[in-house]
């Protein structure tokens, strides 16, 4: 079905492109939504004729919206959810999460608005986008955790607590780890396999030595 967009759509066009798009598509988004019309010739004609005005009133919107956008963007906000010990959360955070937790933080936000881009189902730190306008996007920071208490320690350490342990055990590693690659330690292990390389040696020409000699005595 054909339609001429009276707003930018992601990924699809621009305000007054005239887009082939899915039948479904169009009835039940961007024709309920008035994000597009029929790309029929009464309405191409209407839409020209309201141009000017359309365009006007979409610069409009969208100065507003950047002024939020200013304001919003790295908004860090809290959300609680049950997790494992590993770290996997009993669900999912969604879109209505978000925008319930950007509310609470002093911006009006419909959880539509919410850009999901993957699946989050993780303690942590995640990052997601908000639409303010087809043009106008922010980002909001959320900390998943398990408590507000978890949430404070995560937010002074700037990670997930999960995982910590064996992080540490890394990292009190790390300087054998290091040992091992200066020259002094690593000649001293090629001295060493030098030497049982020749002791096995020494030993195989003896066993030898000493097979031969019981053959001659037979």
């Amino acid at each position: 079905m054909e339609v001429v967009l009276l707003e930018r759509i992601e990924r699809l066009g621009q305000m007054g492109d005239v887009v082939n798009v899915k039948p479904g598509y169009a009835r039940n988004f961007l024709l309920p939504q008035k994000k597009a019309l029929r790309a029929n010739k009464a309405n191409l004609e209407h839409f020209e004729g309201q141009r000017q005005q359309l365009e006007a009133e979409n610069l409009q919107r969208r100065d507003e919206a950047q002024s939020v956008a200013d304001r919003l963007d790295g908004l860090k906000v809290t959300v609680i959810r049950s997790a494992g010990e590993s770290g996997q959360l009993y669900g999912s955070v969604s879109g209505r999460d978000i925008a319930d937790a950007v509310t609470e933080g002093g911006f009006t936000v419909g959880r539509q608005q919410v850009i999901v881009e993957r699946p989050v189902k993780a303690l942590g730190f995640h990052d997601f986008r908000i639409r303010l306008h087809p043009e106008v996007e922010a980002t909001v920071i959320a900390n998943v955790a398990r408590s507000e208490d978890e949430a404070q320690t995560q937010a002074r350490l700037g990670r997930a607590l999960i995982g910590m342990d064996d992080e540490d055990d890394q990292q009190d590693a790390a300087p054998e780890v290091a040992k091992l690659l200066e020259p002094e330690v690593l000649e001293a292990i090629e001295s060493e396999a030098s030497e049982e390389s020749e002791d096995s040696g020494e030993t195989n020409a003896e066993s030898a030595s000493d097979e031969g000699k019981e053959e001659k005595s037979e």
